[in-house]
């Protein structure tokens, strides 16, 4: 809380995003707006990136390259053949360096103290322009939903509709019920429970999503709520180590995000002959 005049300005960090302007019927909160941003800064820089690529690499196209083997390296102890880590990294690196920019960007000086004034019910209340977009449960729910589905997406195009479909629900157990009572009587036993066990796998890819966002967003929202107590108590010095510890979060969250998502795609592309 802070006082203009003698008028109380309350600030208070909140679990929701706060809307800051509309377009039209559309609401944009400080959070989608620092998604936007995000996106753009890394349009800008990557595009200005790509135009300096030069055949012997130097400065950052050098320290890129060598992100881009380490990745590659690291892709293919996962996915086992250079071929699929090729295939998976676009969208792999792209949860990655979105998250780990939104993840910094959350931490810079500027978020969280411009902002405007809003009367609310009496009260004064400060809304800041800029808040870390995966501080936000909606942006990092939509980032797992969008992992999660990709990964589905890519397991029916590499081993078809059918055979991907019968990971959750093993149509071929009831259809093959006929078949396998003449071979074994239990089968007509065997093969509904064969047919539904697939369903835990639904409850599985629920639980994956859940995780993927709960574990991103309560990490950097806790990280900023820490960081923004710690400078009310101490302006200087002290808050150095909690800004470093949260970089260094911030990073680790990124990776560990972008890895879970290349697990999902590899055992999604994968058929499972038993």
């Amino acid at each position: 809380m802070s006082m203009a005049g003698t008028e109380a300005i309350i600030h208070e960090t909140t679990l929701f995003a706060e809307p800051i302007f509309h377009i039209g019927n559309f609401t944009v909160t400080n959070s989608l707006f620092s998604g936007f941003l995000t996106t753009i800064l890394l349009g800008i820089f990557f595009w200005f990136l790509n135009r300096k690529i030069v055949a012997v690499p130097r400065g950052l196209q050098n320290l890129f390259e060598m992100i881009l083997e380490g990745a590659l390296n690291l892709a293919d102890s996962i996915t086992g053949e250079r071929k699929k880590s090729e295939k998976f990294l676009p969208l792999v690196l792209s949860f990655f360096f979105f998250i780990l920019f939104s993840n910094w960007l959350g931490i810079l000086p500027i978020v969280g103290t411009w902002g405007i004034i809003e009367s609310h019910e009496g009260q004064k209340i400060f809304v800041p322009f800029l808040r870390g977009a995966t501080a936000d449960l909606n942006t990092t729910l939509a980032l797992a939903l969008l992992s999660v589905s990709a990964s589905h997406i890519l397991g029916v195009f590499s081993v078809g509709f059918w055979k991907h479909l019968n990971k959750f629900v093993n149509f071929e157990a009831i259809i093959n019920i006929p078949r396998d009572f003449q071979k074994n009587k239990m089968a007509v036993f065997v093969n509904p429970i064969k047919a539904f066990v697939g369903l835990i796998e639904v409850i599985g890819e629920a639980a994956k999503t859940a995780s993927l966002s709960l574990r991103l967003f309560g990490n950097i929202f806790a990280g900023e709520v820490l960081l923004a107590s710690i400078l009310s108590i101490f302006a200087f010095l002290a808050p150095l180590p909690f800004l470093l510890l949260e970089i260094l979060v911030g990073l680790i969250q990124a990776t560990v995000f972008s890895i879970l998502t290349l697990v999902f795609l590899t055992m999604n592309s994968r058929v499972e002959e038993h």
